[in-house]
């Protein structure tokens, strides 16, 4: 008998079954060969929300979450925050591999030559209301971009697939700073070339009257090392819905706005902004302790901090603790900033949290940083969309070379009623 199997025995009819191990895994199709008789179903895993399940196989990615480790591609993230860029980090984690010197700078020309978007797209901006939510703005636009490039349909077309590439990368940002001039009632800054492009960001989000926009270079490395942390995570609500949709083999543009579309809720890309808003209501260093006490007897929710995947101190949120003390020095000192430091120090000594091992995630000091940087709390989960649409199209881009892909589906476990006589209007009770 091989190791390399899982001997299952189904006490229903006390026959046994030799379920084959790979990487780890089983797959949850061999488990259809159990059955009570004939035309019995088989046997169907239920797992919500896939806690255990694995509906991929992936090269991006690593993330071990008891250890707190966070790679790309096989490099941990502290050394790229460090040492790399995010358009570096980008063409690694699309490509497999860091570029050279002359790949970079091809591959920053080609993002650069694209960031200019359609005259139109503006128009359609301008269609939304003066109040409209950011994020809501970029997920409609994104779709709209569809319609713009129709050669995105030929999604199996290597030159296709890297054409909307360089589109989506680098029109992301641009998307993303006329949403917030639109909201804001102010003129679209254009794209400068000459920027870097994390300072070119900035450049459209914040120039006024100056012929020419100087983006002060902390707050322009902070935000790059932001981007790098954000560019990928694995297999996400954001990416889980790229690939979901992406497997219908819709055009890239569709798919990473169904992506963002996820990121738009509150338990995802917009979790930063409930951090605020707690740290906002505890209002004082001084009622950390009190609000602690509240979370320990179920009336409050500590945000922030634990980790669907992280059971460790999240690696992300380690560097941007770091990002955030130079990023006060040219902005002043977030007033949030001592209380968050407070409830992340009383939290990690007891024993009600570490037991439970929550530890401060991504979330906990970027909400801080981007209000520093002059962010409102709506731009967040839009701040989120544009590192992360790297990591969406290499998904998309593996998911597509994948044999084993196909359109998701998943099964259902149905527990309705069984069939039923149609019944006549006099006959209806009331539901």
């Amino acid at each position: 008998m091989s190791k390399d199997t899982l001997t299952i025995t189904d006490n229903r009819t006390g026959r046994n079954y030799e379920i084959p191990i790979q990487n780890g895994t089983i797959r949850s199709t061999d488990l259809r060969q159990i059955k009570i008789s004939e035309d019995d179903f088989g046997l169907m895993g239920y797992d919500p929300a896939f806690m255990n399940t694995a509906s991929c196989q992936s090269k991006i990615t690593f993330v071990d979450g008891e250890k707190g480790v966070l790679r790309y591609r096989g490099y941990p993230i502290e050394e790229l925050a460090e040492k790399s860029t995010y358009l570096e980090t980008a063409y690694l984690i699309l490509y497999g591999e860091l570029p050279t010197e002359a790949e970079l700078k091809q591959w920053a020309h080609n993002i650069t030559f694209h960031t200019i978007i359609h005259e139109n797209i503006k128009k359609f901006i301008d269609g939304f209301h003066y109040d409209a939510h950011p994020m809501g703005m970029l997920v409609s636009t994104v779709a709209a971009l569809s319609t713009f490039y129709p050669d995105a349909r030929s999604i199996f077309d290597p030159e296709s697939q890297r054409k909307q590439t360089y589109r989506l990368i680098g029109k992301m940002p641009t998307l993303a700073a006329f949403v917030y001039r639109h909201s804001r009632g102010m003129p679209y800054a254009y794209p400068d070339n000459d920027l870097s492009y994390t300072g070119n960001f900035l450049n459209m989000l914040f120039k006024m009257t100056e012929v020419k926009y100087r983006p002060d270079p902390i707050l322009e490395h902070a935000l790059d090392v932001l981007f790098i942390l954000h560019a990928d995570h694995e297999q996400n609500c954001g990416t889980n819905a790229m690939r979901s949709v992406g497997s219908s083999h819709v055009d890239c543009y569709s798919a990473v706005a169904a992506a963002a579309a996820a990121l738009y809720g509150p338990l995802h890309g917009g979790a930063n902004e409930e951090v605020l808003r707690m740290l906002r209501e505890i209002g004082s260093k001084n009622r950390v302790p009190e609000f602690i006490k509240k979370v320990k007897a179920g009336e409050g929710l500590l945000m922030g901090f634990g980790h669907r995947v992280y059971k460790n101190y999240d690696p992300r949120a380690k560097i941007i603790k770091q990002v955030a003390d130079r990023v006060f020095e040219v902005t002043g000192r977030n007033p949030l900033l001592d209380i968050a430091l407070e409830l992340e120090r009383i939290a990690l000594e007891d024993d009600y949290f570490i037991k439970r091992k929550l530890y401060p995630n991504v979330d906990f000091y970027s909400g801080i940083i981007y209000e520093a940087m002059g962010f409102p709390v709506e731009m967040f989960p839009v701040l989120f969309a544009i590192p992360r649409t790297s990591g969406w199209i290499a998904q998309w881009q593996e998911m597509l070379s994948d044999p084993e892909q196909k359109i998701a589906r998943p099964r259902q476990i149905y527990l309705g009623p069984e069939k039923r006589v149609y019944a006549a209007m006099e006959q209806r009770r009331s539901a």
